[in-house]
């Protein structure tokens, strides 16, 4: 199973605002209602796996946005707002755990999203690839994408993309030891 996360953060590596606001994402001008790549991102992975935060503030937006199978990893929620039975459904332990539970389910491509549980596999080696979307903001404080890890993780560096001549969207696979991770 591969496992990638695609994220937008701000130059000082922020992912939200300390009250998790996301309000400076909206500061690139957009005029063509570009999804900027994200909707190709999607076709490339089966299902998401978000952490509980995430969750809360994507049900925020109103809409729900996913047509792919959604976990939420939480050990407090007990189950998701009705609208969604069906859509999303919760998901505890460990990285690791909840990475073998999805992968025993038949799952191959696994988007991570959220703060935390992103950091959570990274400090497990769980994830092949990177997408990072940096907006050209420095927020000061806020929700940073990266924690400590237990060892250097290497990445290889495979593309970056300038967006709207404002966004760099670059994209890394992990380097294993046998060599670079073959991703679809």
């Amino acid at each position: 199973m591969s496992c990638f996360v695609y994220i937008a953060l701000s130059l000082d590596g922020q992912i939200a605002r300390a009250d998790g606001g996301l309000d400076w994402l909206e500061t690139v001008p957009n005029p063509d209602g570009s999804d900027f790549g994200f909707a190709e991102f999607l076709s490339r992975v089966d299902a998401l796996l978000m952490g509980r935060a995430t969750f809360e503030k994507v049900l925020s937006f109103g809409e729900w946005p996913y047509s792919l199978p959604v976990f939420v990893a939480s050990s407090t929620l007990q189950g998701v707002p009705e609208a969604l039975s069906g859509k999303a459904e919760i998901l505890s332990g460990t990285a690791e755990e909840m990475r073998a539970a999805l992968q025993a389910r038949g799952y191959e491509n696994l988007y991570i999203d959220g703060g935390r549980l992103i950091q959570n596999f990274l400090k497990a080696d769980l994830i092949d690839e990177l997408i990072l979307t940096r907006f050209p903001i420095l927020l000061g404080e806020g929700i940073p994408l990266f924690s400590a890890l237990p060892a250097p993780l290497p990445f290889e560096h495979v593309e970056t993309e300038l967006i709207a001549n404002m966004l760099t969207k670059s994209r890394y696979v992990r380097k294993r030891s046998q060599g670079v991770v073959l991703t679809v």
